[in-house]
């Protein structure tokens, strides 16, 4: 009964383990960026620290507060030291010593401090930088969650492309082959030459390489959303999405005149936070020179004996206790407390230097973003009107060469013709979806702290 009951469970667990890995997963593009924003390596970790600097925070904040501290001591001279006198105090001979041991052999002590901040300078200025330390921490998380979402973008595209040119190579090598079919036929009957088989031989063994190529590609960019995604690479995943759809989603040229707010840049928020910590390191400096004061009160007792009675009740324990003020006043440091203000100034004006700097090259990202969504959508109409030419000329080719009006080498010049204007037209659509999702980001319009 008791191997039946085992079999049982080892096959529940089996089983169980074999559904888990064999897991599918089904996304629209959005449903994928939203379980990325909460599943992706990158993600989690900016959580983390998000949550780190929660406690950093708080951590400052507690080192203002009342700091209890407790201490107990047990003390056996196994030797205890002895002491010297002079002999006259004994009424001994003038210039003679006698050997004293003081105290007990064994000593116990019990004591308690409490300790508060008055005022101090630094205290009032690390509060203001684990405040700008959080906020920094929240603006590193939303520039992942950016980054995650461009990354999704672009796997979740490079699948459908994928998809896109197995399909389309698939279909043109099935076409092709009747044409070899039908070519082969005619050149048995003796009416067309033999190299007109050859040149689609060739052709058909170009299709069928670039069919193995796009099918390896297509597994790797599954590979590479999953990893986006942060779920395991081998996992099964199905788009509910297709190219061209995102395509016409994404084709809005009234987003380029959208408003340009360069204080919405998470480069330029991320600039600034580094900027004020550089403006409390200064004000940290100039807090050196000024006095700090700290109270204080002890509480203890202390018990002595010869031996080990501290638990009984009849020991004797004597109290002591004490109130203090301490004050630290800073005089001369021999310019040192003047070279780090120095230096702490010199480093704000870095930072304000390179908020500068990251404000331009912001200008510059969103105009060069602009360019490339305007141009990218551009190329996506040029490449839909040469497909259908493409295509057009590819079967007006066709019908002359089997009329016997066109050579194998016009055929293969057509066919070519079109299957780059295929691949060329699927990822112009690619660069229609990336190119806008690269604009989004520099704007920081998708508003992920809503969605996460």
């Amino acid at each position: 009964m008791n191997k039946v009951f085992i079999l049982i469970s080892f096959f529940l667990i089996t089983t169980t383990s074999k559904a888990q890995e064999n897991k599918t997963y089904k996304f629209t593009l959005e449903q994928a960026i939203n379980f990325a924003l909460d599943s992706n390596y990158m993600a989690i970790n900016a959580r983390k620290d998000i949550a780190k600097a929660i406690k950093k925070k708080w951590e400052t904040t507690a080192s203002g507060l009342p700091q209890l501290n407790g201490n107990i001591s047990y003390q056996n001279n196994l030797k205890q030291p002895t002491t010297l006198i002079p002999g006259e105090i004994t009424g001994g001979d003038s210039g003679t010593f006698i050997p004293v041991i003081f105290g007990t052999k064994e000593n116990a002590n019990i004591g308690v401090s409490l300790s508060q901040l008055i005022f101090d300078g630094s205290y009032l200025v690390g509060l203001q930088a684990a405040k700008t330390f959080l906020n920094y921490s929240q603006n590193a998380d939303e520039k992942t969650q950016l980054e995650v979402r461009l990354g999704v973008i672009n796997a979740y595209g490079s699948v459908l492309l994928s998809e896109e040119l197995i399909d389309i190579i698939d279909l043109n090598i099935k076409n092709l082959q009747n044409n070899l079919n039908e070519t082969t036929a005619y050149y048995k009957n003796g009416f067309v030459e033999e190299e007109s088989v050859e040149q689609l031989e060739i052709t058909l063994l170009d299709l069928e390489t670039q069919l193995k190529n796009s099918k390896r590609m297509f597994v790797i960019a599954q590979q590479m959303f999953n990893l986006a995604l942060g779920i395991d690479v081998e996992s099964d995943v199905i788009m509910l999405d297709n190219l061209d759809s995102l395509t016409q989603q994404n084709i809005r040229l009234d987003f380029l005149e959208k408003n340009i707010n360069i204080e919405d840049n998470i480069d330029f928020k991320i600039a600034t936070n580094y900027k004020d910590q550089r403006l409390l390191e200064l004000k940290l400096e100039k807090s050196y020179s000024i006095p700090n004061l700290a109270a204080f009160v002890n509480y203890g007792t202390q018990a002595n004996s010869n031996s080990f009675t501290f638990l009984s009740n009849n020991q004797k324990w004597y109290q002591s206790s004490l109130l203090g003020i301490n004050m630290n006043i800073p005089i001369v440091s021999s310019g040192m407390r003047s070279a780090r203000t120095q230096q702490a100034r010199i480093a704000l004006e870095q930072a304000e230097t390179n908020l500068k700097e990251t404000y331009q090259n912001i200008l510059l990202e969103i105009n060069t973003a602009k360019n490339n969504y305007r141009f990218a959508i551009e190329v996506y109409n040029n490449n839909k009107k040469n497909l259908n030419l493409s295509e057009r000329v590819e079967k007006k080719n066709q019908i002359k060469f089997l009329e016997g009006l066109a050579t194998s080498f016009d055929l293969r010049n057509a066919q070519i013709q079109l299957y780059n204007a295929q691949q060329s037209y699927f990822e112009s659509m690619l660069r229609v979806i990336t190119t806008k999702a690269d604009l989004e980001t520099v704007l920081n319009t998708p508003q992920l702290k809503e969605i996460n």
